[in-house]
């Protein structure tokens, strides 16, 4: 089974590229021109979701266990748990992802972790989670879950005051700040009554759906890093966060690689009975 969701961070190292290749151009020109030169606001924001997406889709929450999927493929042959209108432009994606990780990304992943140990590169992705408490703190509230948002709040002040700024996480230590799921605006959007809408699978990105693919803007609206300026300087540290976040997964998704006859039904078929999971809970 080709499990893209929780490969979707690797991808991300392609932007890294593109943007450290950006940066220094501006750089050696004028930066203030390139400040004053800033493309489309709204196509700023998109490009920020978009790598929002890779960095949520590498969080454990959003990995189901080897468990959860078996499950889910037991069922693969009963037809698509979600609309899937356009398929061809989906399986396009989903080959050109598997293509890609196992390519270029998965490989210069290894050598990252090759030269940085796993302690430390598990410490700054404490800390790039602990940045992203907005997110999830704003979406229990807006989902009604009161005592979480308190459990979030009080996780992100254990892990900040006491963790050096989350390098170390503190909270889960305590039994009491333990949580298992982590709330996106996907989820929040499930909530409130609206449908999946019709299966996508993106470059990059991997599955995802109509209501999800909105869910991403509206998270990374509430990502402090969505903030920093310039703007690529903001793409850039996404990027990294979820390429990061990658090196700490190598080989989970080829785990899974076998689990399925055909890997794209199976992928479609798990991805929407988890999200429906998700939004349940």
């Amino acid at each position: 089974m080709r499990h893209h969701r929780s490969l979707a961070p690797a991808f991300a190292l392609a932007l890294v590229l593109v943007l450290c290749g950006t940066g220094a151009v501006l750089a050696g020109t004028d930066r203030e021109a390139a400040r004053n030169a800033a493309p489309d606001q709204t196509l700023v924001m998109v490009a920020s979701a978009w790598v929002d997406a890779a960095n949520n889709a590498a969080s454990a929450d959003l990995v189901p266990e080897r468990d959860d999927f078996d499950d889910d493929y037991k069922d693969e042959a009963a037809g698509p748990a979600i609309a899937d209108p356009f398929e061809r432009w989906n399986r396009f994606w989903f080959s050109f992802n598997d293509f890609l990780y196992f390519n270029a990304l998965k490989p210069l992943a290894q050598g990252y972790g090759y030269i940085l140990p796993e302690q430390l590169r598990t410490g700054i992705r404490n800390i790039f989670k602990n940045l992203l408490f907005p997110v999830r703190f704003l979406n229990c509230l807006l989902q009604g879950k009161l005592n979480q948002a308190a459990m979030e709040f009080s996780r992100f002040q254990v892990n900040t005051l006491g963790g050096f700024g989350g390098f170390g996480d503190l909270s889960n230590r305590h039994p009491d700040l333990i949580i298992k799921d982590e709330e996106d605006f996907g989820q929040t959007l499930g909530v409130w009554g609206f449908g999946d809408g019709p299966y996508l699978v993106w470059p990059v990105l991997g599955s995802s759906s109509v209501r999800d693919s909105v869910g991403l803007l509206g998270d990374s609206l509430a990502d402090p890093v969505s903030y920093i300026t310039p703007w690529y300087d903001s793409l850039g540290i996404k990027a990294y966060r979820g390429f990061n976040d990658t090196s700490l997964r190598i080989g989970d998704y080829e785990a899974l690689v076998n689990a399925a006859v055909d890997p794209y039904t199976a992928m479609r078929n798990a991805y929407s009975q988890y999200r429906t999971k998700k939004v349940a809970k």
